[in-house]
């Protein structure tokens, strides 16, 4: 098997090893290497037009875990258990004029000055007209979230390709979710609000099942 098949057969044979953790070993943490390989991940994910519209909550303190397990169904045995629990919030102050976009093009980006103007004007009549995110006041926030489950997907993929295990978490209140963050200072203001959660760490027990996927004739079509 030459390098290119083995680095194809790795990646399938993580994506066969990932499955939604319920249930994390607590005696087994994750180094602070690998998980910082994991939010390198996240970081450089992409994001629709570069908007990066993402903050990463990393929750270790325990007492929060716990106000998060008494508002997270979905969270009941991840919380207590997973080596490092992540809080993905989505911005939403990322019109095209806003301060926040403003700040990325011109110190974080370095557009320069001649490309700067007619760059604003495309991400305006993108927003705008082609993705309508201006009609209601959910729309662009719901178009950040799009974002953050790029990352979520990266992270998750790249944990399991070292063998790490995780799990999505949306299964929660997010309103009384909302109110513990912003309680805990975590929204900037207003500024970002609660997209997904996920959890990692190691699984105390293997799946009670192989994994199953509808097959590819089902779900792709050619178009010649």
């Amino acid at each position: 098997m030459n390098n290119k098949e083995s680095k194809k057969q790795e990646i399938l044979d993580a994506f066969n090893f990932r499955h939604a953790t319920k249930e994390f070993d607590p005696s087994k943490k994750i180094s602070d290497e690998d998980f910082e390989f994991l939010l390198e991940v996240g970081r450089l994910s992409p994001s629709s037009v570069g908007f990066e519209p993402w903050k990463f909550i990393v929750i270790q303190n325990q007492e929060l875990r716990e106000k998060l397990k008494a508002v997270s169904w979905g969270a009941q045995k991840q919380l207590p258990t997973a080596s490092h629990y992540v809080a993905i919030l989505a911005r939403k102050n990322v019109e095209y004029n806003s301060d926040y976009v403003l700040r990325l093009q011109k110190e974080v980006k370095k557009v320069p000055e001649e490309l700067f103007e007619p760059m604003m004007e495309r991400y305006k009549n993108f927003q705008q007209n082609d993705q309508h995110l201006f009609d209601t006041d959910r729309a662009l926030f719901d178009w950040s979230s799009k974002q953050t489950y790029i990352v979520l997907g990266n992270m998750m993929s790249a944990a399991a390709q070292i063998g790490i295990d995780s799990c999505p978490i949306e299964g929660f209140n997010y309103d009384k979710v909302r109110e513990i963050f912003e309680a805990e200072d975590l929204l900037e203001g207003g500024n970002l609000d609660v997209s997904v959660m996920v959890a990692f760490g190691y699984r105390i027990m293997e799946p009670k099942r192989e994994k199953t996927r509808r097959c590819l004739d089902e779900i792709v079509q050619w178009i010649y």
